[in-house]
């Protein structure tokens, strides 16, 4: 469907951060706008498919307020600004993160693709608008996953249209796409994403409606190829990853009945030998623990990089904050116990958000507040030194490697007086029965050699044994 334009503009010009809520999440707040261009022929409206190009799978939307140049602004003040903007319509910045390395900083093919600038579907008199009182929703699949108002921008419209014309002097038709806030994400093929622009007195865009598609066609290969890792993934989805599947509250219940050590020898019955996090000891002997992993990774510390990764809202503080009841904190330091690696503020935070523990194969600061906390924790060391001493907090919701153990995100964690084990959530009801089984043999065993029998053909059960352990089995619940 033709986007409500009428004219291609000279050009489309993009913020890239302004909204404060999107600022927190991108753990940094910039101190002047920065931009990129989009190209005239991204343009789409409503209806229109965001096709993703083959061998991509982090196709992003970022729902914006678009304004239209109505007259040509050069040089123009701050509180003129306003008066250059003919129409506000909503826009999809849409993307693919996939190919963002190709053309870093200028985004032309991970952003300009054809169709990647859906706008509309109706364009609103900017006469007859508040720009300090328009509302901005994004819906993915009926979902609302993107909700803010312009009185949090960092940078107002007006100030935007004076800062792009001191140098580019702005055409009537140019596009200027104001910033998209918290929520952004991935969406797939099938996914269906909305955006609207509102203003207080009931003016509204419509919704923008466009569904996510798989291209045709192959992308050749003569040119940048799609390319991910873990940070990246990161990236893209956001506050709004991919969910860990959560515990069933029943299985958790029989988990916690189950000890790590009979845990840890069902395991190696089935061939997993390294399933232990080794190293660690609880701050409470006397606690039990069940819940799903969600995982941070530490990376050894790099000077230069631990300005960009190690403040604002970083790896660590994200992961503590995306935190869900029943998750474990898992957290890889590689062995490390020179500096702490969560304190306790932030498990305070975990706690409170109802999280079922905190594992780390580092050190934890604050150790006697932590303790006193109530939240199950293991930890290899105490030290009084903040992460930065050794270590940048890198990423959060991967693979990793804890204790000499291999987690990832969704795994089950059992933590008791012995330690903790990690169990394959697919694993874990056939581990409970037979663990169930095991530990009973174990107490008939022991009510044997405390009555004076010997462990010759006892322990392990034997096949002598086998008919009265049956007997007593059959008298307890």
């Amino acid at each position: 469907m033709p986007h409500p334009l009428g004219t291609q503009p000279s050009k489309i010009i993009a913020v890239h951060l302004n909204y404060r809520c999107r600022a927190g999440e991108r753990g940094r707040v910039p101190d002047h706008p920065s931009y990129f261009l989009k190209p005239p022929s991204s343009l789409s409206g409503t209806g229109d498919d965001l096709v993703r190009p083959r061998g991509c799978e982090l196709m992003s939307f970022e729902g914006e307020i678009a304004l239209v140049v109505g007259r040509r602004a050069h040089r123009v003040a701050p509180e003129r600004g306003w008066e250059h903007i003919a129409w506000v319509t909503a826009a999809n910045d849409a993307g693919a993160y996939d190919l963002r390395h190709a053309d870093r900083g200028s985004n032309l093919r991970s952003k300009g693709a054809d169709g990647f600038t859906p706008v509309g579907p109706r364009l609103l008199d900017a006469r007859a608008l508040d720009p300090a009182a328009l509302r901005l929703r994004t819906w993915v699949n009926g979902e609302v996953v993107q909700d803010a108002d312009t009185s949090t921008l960092l940078f107002p419209f007006g100030d935007l249209v004076a800062d792009l014309s001191r140098l580019v002097t702005l055409e009537p038709g140019d596009v200027i796409l104001t910033g998209t806030p918290a929520g952004a994400s991935v969406v797939s093929p099938g996914d269906v994403v909305e955006v609207e622009v509102t203003g207080p007195d009931g003016h509204s865009t419509g919704r923008l409606r466009n569904t996510v598609t798989d291209a045709a066609h192959d992308l050749a290969e003569w040119g940048a190829m799609p390319r991910t890792d873990a940070a990246l993934r990161a990236d893209a989805w956001g506050a709004a990853r991919p969910r860990e599947p959560e515990l069933d509250p029943a299985l958790a219940e029989a988990l916690r009945g189950v000890a790590t050590a009979t845990l840890s020898s069902q395991l190696r019955k089935r061939g997993l030998h390294h399933m232990t996090i080794d190293g660690v000891r609880p701050t409470d002997p006397t606690a039990t623990m069940v819940g799903t992993a969600h995982t941070l990774r530490y990376l050894p510390l790099r000077e230069d990089l631990f300005e960009r990764f190690g403040g604002g809202m970083n790896a660590q503080k994200r992961a503590v904050e995306e935190l869900r009841p029943g998750q474990v904190l898992v957290m890889d330091a590689r062995r490390d116990p020179t500096a702490g690696t969560i304190g306790d503020i932030l498990a305070l935070r975990a706690k409170v958000r109802g999280a079922a523990g905190v594992v780390t194969d580092g050190a934890l600061r604050d150790s006697a507040a932590v303790a006193g906390l109530g939240l199950p924790t293991y930890y290899a060391a105490e030290h009084p030194a903040v992460l930065g001493r050794r270590h940048v907090p890198w990423d959060t919701g991967v693979p990793i490697a804890c204790g000499g153990a291999l987690v990832q995100p969704g795994d089950i964690l059992v933590g008791d007086a012995d330690g903790v084990v990690v169990v394959p959530p697919d694993l874990a009801e056939q581990l409970v029965a037979d663990s169930t089984e095991q530990e009973a043999q174990e107490r008939f065993i022991a009510e044997r050699v405390s009555a004076g029998e010997p462990i010759q053909g006892l322990y392990p059960l034997g096949p002598a044994w086998r008919e009265a352990y049956a007997t007593w089995r059959g008298t307890r619940p």
